[in-house]
């Protein structure tokens, strides 16, 4: 039975191992029984389920998962967490505890040694230093996933969901919305985390496409172009893309494809939606 996701919990297993937050793993603990029951129903857990949980801290989330879930296997980056883990985890036969950095975590062959290659749920509280390289690895090196529940700082959050003309649209909002459905689900303040973040933080839930919603040729050149043009925001998309080098774009090639889709040589990438960015892409090629 779960034990732990109250802040006297907490304390006490931090105080019996003598644990210290590490700040440069980004460690806040959640303390909140109420939005763990909200993540993982979010995350629609069951028993068929083979969940991968990124940051697993103390192991307070895992347990509510490993009480749902046919399998959990924790990544967990902080050496000194694995003996709490063991504790904190052992009555649990459905656990497997990898101590790496998920950033160079082979995740085909975890999906393949865990679930027999089929697709997993990821449903992690991700640590916020990095957020971004987390989802876009997830996503971009296309690991088997049914969906990605996350708790990430808000401001990150509503990148992820936001359309073409905000100031928080850009590069991560396209790649998301490019693979998945996103949806935050709820908003968690500070007091729900052991230390206390100084931002509050959403939980939001990626449900992957089987086919993205539009057609592109090269979806890889595509995401290059989507990153050059908010590279420099305040500069016109044909500026952005005929400044990266790497493109070797000319500027007679970018106004003219500008032009057969209707748009202004002026035009900022951030007013651009996805499917024309995938538009410009096969235009550019």
């Amino acid at each position: 039975m779960a034990t732990l996701g109250t802040p006297t919990a907490t304390a006490a297993v931090i105080n019996k191992h003598n644990f210290s937050f590490r700040k440069k793993f980004g460690q806040n603990f959640l303390v909140d029984m109420n939005m763990l029951e909200k993540i993982i129903s979010s995350a629609e857990v069951t028993k068929e389920d083979c969940v991968l949980e990124i940051g697993p801290g103390i192991g307070t989330m895992t347990q509510y998962l490993a009480e749902r879930a046919g399998k959990v296997v924790v990544v967990e980056i902080d050496s000194d967490l694995i003996p709490i883990l063991n504790d904190t985890l052992g009555e649990y036969d459905n656990v497997s505890i990898i101590n790496a950095d998920i950033l160079k975590v082979d995740l085909h062959a975890l999906v393949e040694e865990y679930n027999g290659g089929r697709p997993i749920k990821v449903v992690a509280n991700l640590p916020y230093y990095i957020t971004t390289p987390i989802i876009m690895g997830l996503l971009e090196k296309k690991v088997p996933l049914k969906s990605i529940t996350i708790m990430v700082q808000k401001e990150v959050a509503d990148r992820m969901q936001v359309g073409p003309g905000s100031k928080d649209y850009g590069a991560l909002s396209l790649a998301v919305q490019y693979y998945a459905k996103p949806e935050v689900v709820a908003v968690v303040p500070p007091e729900c985390f052991m230390p206390r973040p100084k931002v509050d933080s959403s939980v939001i839930c990626l449900s992957l496409y089987e086919e993205p919603p539009v057609s592109v040729k090269d979806p890889e050149y595509m995401f290059r172009l989507i990153r050059a043009s908010f590279n420099q925001r305040r500069k016109t998309l044909s500026n952005g893309l005929c400044n990266d080098g790497a493109l070797s774009l000319t500027r007679e090639k970018v106004t003219g494809a500008l032009r057969e889709m209707g748009l202004s040589e002026t035009i900022r990438g951030e007013v651009l939606t996805l499917e024309q960015f995938a538009r410009l892409a096969d235009l550019l090629m």
